[in-house]
């Protein structure tokens, strides 16, 4: 009967404790629910976060609700419901409207609150949002990623912050719930400066597995052997492994789309021209895709730049 009697005492202690955890844990709105915010979405509910979202032009999704999301009317409520709030839209106008427009987040602000903004957008435009959402009593994170479809599926993203130390402490639970290498770089700014970065060497790193994919394919060796090959060596990367098959077995569908790398190598061609330096090959390679987006492939996944190669070339890799 002691025996009996320490051990509910214990299971009481622990429910007790697990009780206590799970209140220290923040409510979290998130905004930007598309191809990379549902997952990570769904990552924080499976976790045990309360997470409060609205219908972002597009309805929250129904496996998100069914694991308990909330969702409220407008911007600006999400953040009056929510501790931290996450922003994951597509580009820095975006962002834009989704924090100062009517109703938006920041009227929605009160002092201790964070906003973490994991979108891709303007290094520049970024600090200028961190210093008017400051300003209120807030604080903000940029947050972007890498990783694509793939890691936001499988909580395995690169998470690149800008912003200060204490807030990046605060933030990193969550951030530890969607990705593996999370890296505080600096003041605001610089996580989005490192994504810039990020996407010049994933765009030429592109270009070159596509070059040497229509190369060798044209000379008449299997592709995929080749690839199979490449793997082996120096010239392996994630991107031969990956976006390699995807040009071999011809499946174009978006994990990141072409017209969303446009507007990225167009950040770095933009703090290129604002820094006084040269990027020649971040800039060839913006032609490529441009091409695609004339060829009706904007929307297709940016692995189909090969197809700009291709018709250079005369030829198809198959």
């Amino acid at each position: 009967m002691v025996q009996g009697f320490w051990q509910e005492r214990q299971r009481g202690r622990l429910s007790r404790v697990d009780k206590q955890e799970k209140k220290k844990m923040e409510k979290i709105g998130f905004i930007g629910l598309g191809i990379m915010g549902a997952p990570m979405a769904g990552h924080l509910l499976d976790a045990g976060y309360e997470v409060v979202t609205t219908d972002h032009f597009i309805a929250a999704p129904a496996e998100l609700k069914a694991k308990s999301l909330k969702v409220v009317k407008g911007n600006d409520a999400v953040a009056k419901a929510a501790d931290i709030v996450i922003l994951m839209v597509p580009d820095t106008p975006q962002v834009q409207e989704v924090l100062f427009a009517e109703n938006g987040v920041a009227s929605g602000l009160s002092k201790g609150k964070l906003v973490i903004d994991m979108s891709s957008i303007s290094p520049i435009f970024t600090k200028e949002f961190a210093t008017r959402i400051k300003a209120l009593g807030a604080d903000y994170l940029d947050a972007p990623v890498s990783g694509g479809e793939v890691g936001a599926k499988a909580a395995s993203l690169a998470i690149m912050v800008g912003g200060e130390e204490a807030s990046f402490e605060r933030a990193k639970p969550i951030f530890e719930k969607l990705g593996k290498n999370i890296t505080l770089v600096g003041p605001n700014g610089s996580g989005q400066t490192t994504k810039v970065a990020n996407q010049i060497i994933v765009a030429l790193t592109i270009e070159a597995v596509a070059e040497a994919l229509v190369f060798a394919s044209k000379a008449g060796a299997d592709p995929a052997k080749v690839r199979q090959a490449l793997m082996g060596g120096l010239a392996n990367s994630r991107i031969l492994e990956v976006h390699g098959d995807r040009m071999v077995k011809r499946t174009f569908e978006p994990g990141f789309r072409i017209e969303l790398h446009q507007k990225d190598l167009n950040l770095a061609l933009e703090g290129a021209r604002s820094l006084g330096i040269a990027l020649p090959n971040t800039s060839t390679t913006q032609q490529l895709f441009n091409s695609c987006a004339a060829h009706g492939g904007a929307k297709e996944d940016h692995s189909a730049l090969v197809r700009a190669l291709e018709r250079m070339a005369g030829h198809e890799v198959a």
